[in-house]
């Protein structure tokens, strides 16, 4: 039996740490929208460099778009494309089973 080609090249881009987690958290800001601090804050262990590296990678995979506002102070935002949507739709069902199958030690 053959592996799926689209299966194993979804799995590529899932498969890379940090990739799911920032799809997951695009997902759930207001307009799939959200700024590098914000991004940064809430995934406290990402480092700025992996955050900035992840988000170029996730740009070429075509699932997420860099908007840049001119002005004083330049706004640079980012979002999740149609496609990146579509993506996080699809990972719901692996969030929900997530959810009911793995346990997490409680941090103190």
């Amino acid at each position: 039996m053959e592996v799926c080609p689209y299966l194993e090249s979804c799995f590529e881009i899932l498969g890379r740490r940090w990739n799911g987690l920032i799809i997951h958290y695009l997902s759930n800001c207001p307009e799939f929208t959200a700024h590098f601090s914000e991004i940064r804050r809430d995934l406290s262990d990402i480092t700025p460099r992996s955050l900035s590296l992840k988000l170029t990678e996730l740009m070429d995979f075509g699932l997420v778009e860099k908007e840049v506002t001119t002005g004083t102070p330049v706004v640079i935002t980012y979002h999740l494309t149609e496609k990146g949507q579509q993506l996080a739709i699809a990972l719901q069902p692996v969030h929900e089973w997530a959810q009911q199958h793995i346990k997490l030690e409680e941090k103190t």
